[in-house]
């Protein structure tokens, strides 16, 4: 259920020149979701009635991520006004002219904010009755930062950014998180006068609660312990210092519920991975988008998923996966590479450097090295030779090959696509599979093995190898 008495603002409307990059800021990836995508979730957590994107740099990418995410978000588009206080004020006019209640306002570029620090935010603001609510830390640096000003009763008196702080100023500690709920009422009211004679000549919406305490409504701070809840991402160096941190706490979170890390510093598992417990994750490993590792699962190490299932009790090792399906206790590694489509089933082998493809491989059957298997069905307890290829591609068109159950491949094997093997087939070593093989039958391809005698000493003469062959005949 909706609140009906919130809406949030969520700010994505800045260049941010400082990441040096031709992807807008806000959609920069952080644990498997743009900034922006992590923001969105925690607006989403209020439940809230509206939430409106204020958009401007690259607005059609930006806007088109936001839609994706939140089908029934409003777009709202900053004109060349600049400042965070004209962004607000865009926002707050597409909202329902009928809308009474409090507008919660975000930055595009803050992911760590949880859901109960936000929830915290709206209950002390609706508890107090305030006229605007700000969250802000204690920072170790708060260079860059905006300062929460206050009197010697403790009281907030203002925020001043860092460009026009004076020097006492900017020794204070406490910042702003850019983290606001306002009643709307009084933000409507103020937000028309914030004017632009500042350093940077833009409306700051750090202006408006002094603005509303002048009109008497009260302000609080609402100030968070944990500064990386409201750690912004201006440049590179801080987006990695946020991966870090978040990377530590999805971490921290598996092993509390069961799950072992071995090596935590190497270990990056993005948001949305979930791992049973008693699965065991090895060092260098990587689990990326929706991937989910079941019980008793050895993942690692060096090792990357990508939207990759892990059966019970399945051992991955040194293997790159995306979008594909691990059987309980199959085996995969190392040096296996899974792309999208593969599906190893029950009790299955995948092994030293094999390449697979959309190919589905059955329960106990296995492809135990240096072979590529793409476009092809294996059926159950099948077994394929060393060194097997699947010629699956003419040029212009994939074919698909299907070999069925308790079937025994030779080594050095080709199967050109379209080419059924039938059930408890053999084929032998060197064979080119071009016909179909009916079930029970033996394929080989047959070509009469030449030797002729004494060719090194004519060919090669004075060579070690000569000089082997003649010490051999002496011998």
């Amino acid at each position: 259920m909706t609140d009906q008495r919130i809406a949030v603002v969520v700010l994505a409307a800045g260049q941010g020149t400082r990441m040096k990059s031709s992807l807008p800021k806000v959609l920069h990836p952080l644990a498997g979701l743009p900034l922006i995508g992590h923001v969105l979730r925690t607006a989403e957590s209020i439940d809230p009635a509206h939430v409106a994107v204020v958009v401007r740099h690259d607005r059609d990418r930006v806007a088109a991520e936001v839609a994706e995410r939140m089908t029934d978000a409003l777009v709202v588009d900053q004109d060349e006004i600049p400042g965070t206080g004209r962004a607000v004020e865009v926002a707050v006019a597409a909202l329902p002219a009928t809308f009474d209640g409090v507008v919660v306002v975000l930055s595009g570029d803050v992911p760590l904010l949880d859901a109960e620090s936000l929830r915290q935010l709206v209950d002390a603001h609706l508890q107090g009755g305030n006229g605007a609510t700000l969250i802000s830390a204690i920072a170790d640096d708060p260079h860059g930062l905006g300062r929460v000003v206050r009197d010697d009763a403790g009281a907030f008196q203002s925020v001043v950014e860092h460009k026009d702080a004076d020097d006492t100023q900017r020794t204070i500690s406490e910042v702003n998180a850019g983290v606001y709920a306002f009643d709307v009422a009084h933000l409507r009211s103020v937000l028309p006068i914030i004017g632009t004679a500042n350093a940077q000549g833009e409306k700051y919406l750090t202006d408006a609660p002094p603005l509303i305490a002048e009109r008497g409504g009260r302000i609080d701070v609402l100030r968070l312990d944990d500064p990386w809840l409201v750690a912004g991402i201006n440049d590179r160096a801080q987006l990695a210092a946020v991966g870090r941190e978040l990377n530590a706490r999805i971490v921290r979170r598996h092993q509390l519920a069961g799950v072992t890390v071995v090596d935590p510093a190497t270990t990056w598992i993005d948001l949305d991975v979930t791992i049973e417990p008693d699965a065991r994750i090895l060092p260098n490993t990587q689990l990326e988008g929706a991937t989910a590792i079941e019980a008793e699962a050895v993942v690692g190490p060096d090792t990357t998923l990508r939207d990759t299932e892990v059966g019970v009790g399945a051992h991955v090792t040194r293997t790159d996966a995306t979008l594909a399906v691990i059987g309980a206790r199959a085996s995969v590694g190392p040096f296996a590479y899974l792309r999208a489509g593969t599906i190893l089933g029950e009790d299955g082998k995948i092994g030293t450097y094999v390449e697979t493809k959309n190919a589905k491989i059955g329960r106990g059957s296995k492809v135990p090295h240096l072979s590529y298997i793409g476009d092809a069905e294996i059926g159950e307890r099948s077994n394929i030779g060393a060194n097997t290829i699947t010629a699956n591609y003419d040029g212009v068109n994939k074919h698909r090959t299907d070999v069925g159950s308790d079937v025994r491949t030779g080594s050095h094997n080709v199967f050109v696509a379209p080419v059924r093997i039938g059930d408890g087939a053999y084929t032998g070593a060197g064979t080119t599979v071009r016909k179909d093989v009916p079930a029970g039958s033996l394929a080989i391809s047959y070509a009469p093995q030449r030797i002729t005698e004494g060719w090194v000493e004519e060919h090669r003469p004075g060579t070690a190898a000569a000089e082997a062959a003649r010490r051999a005949r002496g011998e």
